[in-house]
């Protein structure tokens, strides 16, 4: 259950947004160093960003870049799982993972501050755009959309083009999540146009600050930062409260570790005042299965 302290029933989150190196040693090691600074700093809930062990390989297409891919459990989890033990801390990490020769997924795991899995998620929505490669080396997820239950709150994660579907965002919602986690790798193309770069990062924002408005929940969304081949990731890590406001966000060029306070109470009274749950036309929403029309 969340901790409690004098404002309520609060749950505090870590983001830890970071470059990456080639060396997957070495963002393993940072990551872990920043999961320990968050944890000192008071964090409950620490999440990683997508695929962080590694620099974003989807830019091309090389069947050799699959050996970047592991096993979940694996080394990267058995690493994660012994410092969600002593640090007292559930994490949400973002891993490449093997599944089977030929099958290889996005894929979130959430450890809880027993240091034991608590389960996965495997990307469901895989782009395909300009050094976005990822149908190339990711197999859509066949996991669903879950809620899972960890010592201090309910949460529920989804990876980076995830968060552009607000079916996603809502079925996650009602599954009883409190947190909706989105690890991220997004950043700029390059010779892009100045007022271009501005309107895909106030997009990109506004959306998931709608699924905090729509769902009533928190919204926590943790980016990488510096220039990885030919693609410049804008950082800006963030977390909405259930109004949608931004109550704290990272710098767009700088490595930087985020602890912030969630008043779980906020998510009741949000829901009361726009009760979007209540009045959704579940007998009307038929056709959503449909991919365009009838």
């Amino acid at each position: 259950m969340p901790k409690k302290n004098r404002a309520g029933d609060v749950t505090t989150v870590g983001l830890v947004q970071m470059s990456c190196v080639p060396e997957p040693e070495k963002n393993l090691k940072k990551a872990i160093a920043g999961i320990k600074e968050a944890a000192e700093r008071g964090a409950q809930i620490v999440c990683l960003q997508e695929l962080f062990r590694s620099q974003y390989f989807c830019q091309t297409e090389d069947i050799q870049l699959f050996k970047l891919a592991e096993t979940i459990p694996g080394p990267s989890t058995e690493a994660l799982c012994k410092v969600a033990r002593k640090h007292k801390v559930v994490i949400v990490a973002s891993l490449f993972e093997k599944r089977a020769a030929g099958v290889y997924h996005n894929t979130a795991v959430m450890i809880d501050a027993s240091g034991e899995i608590t389960g996965k998620y495997r990307k469901m929505h895989i782009p395909d755009d300009p050094l976005y490669y990822e149908k190339f080396y990711f197999t859509p997820g066949d996991l669903g959309f879950q809620t899972h239950d960890t010592r201090y709150g309910k949460i529920g994660t989804l990876v980076c083009w995830d968060q552009w579907f607000p079916e996603a965002a809502r079925l996650t919602a009602l599954g009883g999540a409190q947190f909706l986690f989105y690890p991220t790798a997004i950043g700029w193309l390059p010779d892009e146009e100045q007022s271009m770069n501005e309107a895909q990062h106030s997009a990109w924002e506004t959306i998931q600050r709608g699924h905090a408005i729509a769902n009533g929940v928190y919204v926590v969304v943790v980016n990488r930062v510096g220039k990885e081949g030919k693609l410049t990731f804008w950082g800006q890590s963030f977390v909405a409260d259930p109004f949608g406001r931004i109550i704290a966000k990272a710098s767009a060029d700088s490595e930087e570790v985020m602890v912030v306070e969630c008043d779980l109470s906020k998510i009741e009274e949000t829901r009361q005042n726009w009760p979007f749950l209540r009045d959704r036309r579940i007998d009307a929403y038929e056709g959503l299965r449909f991919r365009f029309g009838k």
